[in-house]
């Protein structure tokens, strides 16, 4: 959809009237108004005007399913903008959190687009580490493969968010693919940190991100954050990936090694993929389902690294995952409950293999059980810490 922005006559909230796109008509106030007189608390008031497209006929075919879609909506974006403002307005009062500036890498992949809003809703200013040429003041540039970065820029900085990263999760790992999953975490990584490490006003903390790959198949062994790491692929990846915040932590930086679960997220990854299959009653158990997937849903990612970036006490490895990991097998058929479809078309291991190669027997058909023992040592307060509620909250359902 395109849609022209308009302010509203009042000044306390916008219009969006529909240029082009599917509707016949669509016109969405958004108003925040006081809900008392101490101005304290605020109600966030969504309108909308539409008129579905196709005239008289596709008011009777799709009017019911076009509400249904657009209370979901709504119900989530009002869940989220609720938590966000509770989870900054907590951080402000416990741990005195001021407006910081934050440097942000991988901010359009999944984790980072999510997480440049939340902090500019709570008033941070958000700097963006991009590749090729900075448009305007909140970019600066680097190229992880040439080994260079624009570190003047860097002066000043609060925090650090480094999300950057080749997706581990298309196609199969060939050595090219293979090279630029650890070269792009593993050298981006070496260069940002020691860049950090010579500027004369480093930031305080530098939050990275890692993986529960770090562990590999471990089983139904239960995983805190001073496992031992295994010797697969990706647990030498997460090793490596790691120990390149060294120079940063030598420096004195306060350095949060973020290792994350699978992320749940109808928006990417691996929940989207499984959608389309689930919603045409071709899901079912991946192997012999006895594997164990620690998740995490996207909100809580979110909330994580927000977490450590305000709480002075962590540093080192964290696992970002729920407090509930779940095996295949109840992750199968909890989103088939939560979809209201049958799980009856198992993918057998052969076939995760055969298609996927090592990829598929890393991520589908490895059993790592995480548990997040430091983050709960530290208060974190999760927003999803079960997978029904989880599922139901991401899907509206």
């Amino acid at each position: 959809m395109v849609a022209e922005h308009h302010a509203l006559p009042d000044g306390i909230g916008f219009r969006d009237v529909q240029v082009l796109g599917p509707f016949a008509k669509w016109n969405h106030s958004h108003r925040m108004t006081p809900a008392d007189s101490s101005k304290s608390e605020s109600w966030l008031e969504d309108r909308i005007h539409y008129d579905a497209p196709f005239g008289t006929i596709g008011r009777a075919l799709l009017a019911r399913s076009i509400q249904r879609s657009i209370e979901r909506t709504f119900a989530y974006r009002h869940r989220i903008t609720a938590a966000d403002l509770a989870a900054h307005q907590t951080a402000k009062e416990k741990q005195g959190t001021r407006s910081m500036n934050i440097l942000v890498t991988g901010s359009t992949g999944l984790v980072g687009s999510a997480v440049v809003p939340f902090l500019t809703t709570g008033g941070h200013r958000v700097v963006r580490l991009v590749r090729g040429t900075a448009c305007g003041p909140d970019e600066v540039e680097w190229n992880p493969q040439a080994g260079t970065i624009d570190a003047a820029k860097l002066e000043g900085l609060d925090a650090v968010v480094h999300l950057a990263g080749e997706n581990i999760a298309t196609g199969r790992w060939s050595a090219a693919k293979k090279a630029r999953i650890r070269d792009s975490r593993v050298n981006g990584t070496r260069v940002l940190s020691e860049a950090l490490a010579k500027l004369s006003r480093k930031p305080r903390v530098l939050v990275g991100a890692s993986a529960i790959g770090f562990y590999g198949e471990r089983g139904d062994d239960v995983m805190t954050e001073s496992s031992n790491t295994g010797t697969s692929f990706l647990c030498n990846v997460c090793r490596d990936w790691e120990a390149a915040t060294e120079a940063a932590r030598s420096a004195g930086i306060r350095v949060v090694n973020l290792r994350i679960g699978v992320v749940l997220t109808p928006r990417g990854g691996a929940l989207e993929k499984m959608l389309l299959p689930f919603k045409f009653c071709a899901g079912g158990v991946v192997g012999t389902g006895r594997q164990f997937w620690s998740w995490i849903a996207l909100d809580d990612v979110v909330g994580v690294i927000h977490h450590a970036i305000t709480h002075e006490e962590l540093s080192g490895p964290v696992n970002a995952v729920s407090p509930e990991p779940a095996t295949n097998r109840d992750f199968t058929k909890t989103l088939g409950r939560v979809l209201g479809r049958p799980t009856i078309a198992p993918l057998p291991a052969f076939v995760v293999k055969l298609l996927m190669g090592e990829m598929g027997e890393e991520l589908l058909l490895a059993s790592t059980r995480v548990v997040p023992n430091r983050l709960q040592a530290t208060g974190y307060q999760f927003r999803c810490p079960t997978l029904d509620g989880a599922l139901r909250h991401l899907l509206g359902r």
